[in-house]
């Protein structure tokens, strides 16, 4: 099982995310580092929120709490979902 945390953006993140960007990156690559973090992307077009998938809750959890994204506002709101990764064969 892995964990999807889906972020839903502020009106403003398209403005103001190039100021928090260099710390927001810091903080997923030390995620990347422990390995804990598998993925990580925004969705199109700017502003439609984000999302990542981590190998734990706690993980995708304490990511959200600490995220410069999150802590300045340009994210309004972060959940965490239990997925259940089913791979298809290619046909």
């Amino acid at each position: 099982m892995k964990y999807v945390l889906l972020y839903e953006s502020a009106p403003d993140v398209a403005e103001r995310a190039r100021e928090h960007f260099d710390a927001h990156r810091a903080h997923w690559q030390r995620f990347l580092e422990d390995a804990t973090l598998l993925m990580i992307g925004p969705f199109r077009p700017p502003g439609d929120g984000a999302m990542s998938v981590f190998r734990t809750r706690e993980a995708a959890e304490a990511f959200a709490r600490d995220d410069p994204f999150v802590t300045h506002g340009l994210v309004t709101r972060w959940t965490v979902h239990e997925w259940f990764e089913v791979l298809v064969p290619d046909e």
